[in-house]
């Protein structure tokens, strides 16, 4: 393998291990605050690339408000399903509550294939389809648009989270909930907060990597067991945990499909993820 390939592949990892970041962060972020583990999170980043493609082909509006509107309907999504479906079980045994979330998951899956269809759509990259040459390799500028969106990701969740109010509040409610209520944090809100902010990072992992791949009412799935995976992988405690997995399975796909085949890419991520699952402390990361 030449140079020029091994750049092109760890770039493209590195694409898609962002992408595998910003859901795994999702995922973080929820379970933090609430111990739930939201599979609803693929569906999240589905309707950031649908509703995209929505607002500027059938709403005719320029592509930066149709990606802040898309982000924002999709955190509403993830307001409603708090209120509406996590809330009112609430002081259920924790299963119960992931339950909800895998039944969430499918109803947003089947209302999106009965408004939008089956068919797969596409929306234009952010600043135009000419490639840039990077190390001998070719790149494509939504590659950097990805990369860049991940980093701007951790770099606001780091600033929130230290010097907020809210986030000092997020991470008071992840460290110990119930003494976090009785200090005076509404832990309801914080749990509001933590799925709306979840299902808006979803959006924003969706509206960036629509460009470069096809999405249609069934991408979530894939893209929400990959990020699962991304979140295990680093441990569903840490935000940067989450980042390394994702990038770590990125890389692991990139390299499995130049090294074995592209039609096992998937396979790798669900390898990836079976082997997590079997070491001790299982997703948690927590062993004993």
């Amino acid at each position: 393998m030449s140079t020029e390939q091994l750049v092109q592949y760890l770039v493209s990892g590195a694409t898609l291990g962002s992408v595998y970041a910003i859901v795994g962060i999702g995922f973080t972020i929820i379970f933090s605050v609430t111990g739930i583990i939201n599979f609803a999170q693929g569906e999240f980043v589905m309707l950031g690339g649908m509703l995209s493609f929505w607002f500027i082909r059938v709403a005719a509006l320029p592509p930066p408000l149709a990606f802040l509107l898309a982000i924002a309907a999709t955190a509403g999504v993830g307001f409603l399903l708090e209120r509406w479906a996590i809330r009112p079980a609430s002081g259920s045994p924790v299963i119960s509550l992931i339950i909800i979330t895998i039944g969430a998951s499918i109803l947003i899956r089947g209302l999106a294939g009965q408004f939008w269809g089956k068919d797969a759509v596409h929306i234009p990259p952010f600043s135009g389809d000419d490639p840039i040459r990077l190390g001998g390799a070719t790149v494509v500028p939504q590659s950097l648009w990805v990369i860049a969106t991940m980093l701007l990701v951790v770099a606001a969740l780091k600033l929130v989270l230290d010097y907020t109010m809210l986030g000092k509040a997020l991470r008071a409610c992840a460290i110990n909930r119930r003494a976090a209520g009785l200090m005076g944090i509404d832990t309801k809100a914080m749990s509001l907060v933590a799925f709306s902010l979840s299902a808006g990072l979803g959006a924003l992992a969706g509206v960036v990597i629509t460009p470069l791949t096809l999405t249609s009412y069934d991408a979530g799935t894939m893209l929400g067991l990959k990020g699962f995976a991304a979140a295990a992988i680093g441990g569903f405690g840490s935000q940067l945990g989450a980042v390394a997995g994702g990038l770590l399975l990125g890389l692991a796909e990139s390299l499995g499909a130049a090294f074995i085949s592209s039609s096992y890419k998937d396979a790798i991520a669900l390898l990836v993820l079976f082997l997590v699952l079997l070491r001790p402390g299982g997703a948690s990361g927590e062993g004993g």
